[in-house]
């Protein structure tokens, strides 16, 4: 099942890559301060999205894992409210 769907997550992929490298074949100059590079307009907006999505992805991660931060974990006393200990320990209840 997940091979399947792993083959049809890559096929799409390259499909939607090469209709956007065919659609925008054009060169564009790309000017990043030290490097100046050619490079067609499709390249330069794959490597757009892709970098957009790592950094999108690696800010979520951090900001919902404090711990890999460093952060000391927040514990709670026994019997606060929250949990099997707290006053409702059943549906009924």
């Amino acid at each position: 099942m997940y091979r399947i769907a792993f083959i049809l997550i890559t096929v799409l992929a390259l499909a939607l890559g090469l209709l956007v490298g065919t659609l925008n074949a054009s060169s564009v100059a790309l000017d990043l301060l030290w490097i100046q590079l050619e490079w067609p307009l499709g390249l330069v907006v794959l490597t757009a999205c892709a970098a957009g999505l790592l950094l999108g992805l690696l800010m979520a991660w951090f900001l919902q894992h404090p711990a890999a931060q460093g952060a000391p974990q927040e514990s709670r006393p026994p019997g606060d409210g929250f949990g099997a200990t707290g006053p409702l320990q059943h549906i009924d209840d």
